[in-house]
């Protein structure tokens, strides 16, 4: 009985962290991202289900940080970011060199996106190598840590990029994933063909490579997904399970 009792407090206790890091008026510089009129239409389209102001207020992010957006595709966190750090701030875009064979005939949106925002550096580096040229606040990475698993992203591994991203932060910095759920128990069985990922398996990984786990949101939670439709499939695009992952390195 005694493990159960322990799983039990220790969701409880990740839930009321959870709870008072988004109770409360939001924030001004939350607000400024979200308002931000540099946004592009499509991405201001898709906000009601990507929720970005509780995205941002889940990962703490503040004026004067340094924040990695971690393999940022489009740029669609990575402007939210650019604002809500402020102009004493630093955004720096980790592009993934393992992508650039995607990207041969121009040049990757990210970049475009940097040269809208003087506090956007964009990295161009292999992602078992994720470094910052500063100790950072917050590692963000969103619906990518399942493609770290697949072929298109080899010589991906998973335990060096945790410990990439954990020795990159500061201590008492945090790595947030967020990512598309697969069955409980189904490890990384659907990573290549659904996209998805047993948040289990995040956990375990993470954790393993010293983090410990502090909070968990369900801001993006969807109990109708049955979890066994790829991701892109039309009949769930948009609205699929996500798990939303705290993890902090410990200051000492």
């Amino acid at each position: 009985m005694r493990k159960p009792m322990l799983t039990a407090l220790t969701m409880i206790l990740l839930a009321a962290a959870t709870a008072t890091a988004t109770a409360g008026p939001l924030p001004a510089n939350i607000r400024a991202a979200i308002h931000d009129p540099l946004r592009p239409a499509a991405d201001v389209a898709t906000d009601a289900e990507r929720k970005p102001a509780v995205m941002l207020r889940f990962a703490g992010i503040r004026p004067g940080m340094r924040v990695m957006d971690m393999i940022p595709g489009g740029g669609y966190f990575t402007r939210l970011f650019a604002t809500a750090v402020g102009p004493k701030g630093v955004v720096y875009s980790f592009q993934p060199s393992e992508l650039d064979s995607h990207f041969t005939h121009k040049p990757p949106p990210i970049d475009a996106v940097a040269a809208e925002y003087h506090n956007v550096h964009v990295i161009h580096a292999s992602i078992n190598e994720v470094a910052a040229p500063l100790p950072l606040d917050v590692v963000w990475t969103s619906r990518n840590y399942h493609d770290l698993k697949d072929p298109f992203f080899a010589p991906a591994d998973t335990a060096k990029v945790d410990k990439a991203v954990f020795d990159a932060l500061r201590p008492g910095g945090v790595f947030v994933v967020l990512d598309h759920s697969a069955p409980a128990g189904s490890g990384i069985a659907d990573t290549n063909t659904l996209h998805r990922i047993d948040e289990a398996v995040v956990k375990q990984e993470v954790e393993a490579a010293g983090f410990r786990l502090v909070a968990e949101s369900n801001a993006l939670r969807n109990p109708k997904d049955t979890r066994t439709l790829k991701v892109f499939d039309p009949a769930i695009r948009g609205h699929t399970d996500q798990f939303i992952l705290k993890f902090r390195k410990p200051r000492s």
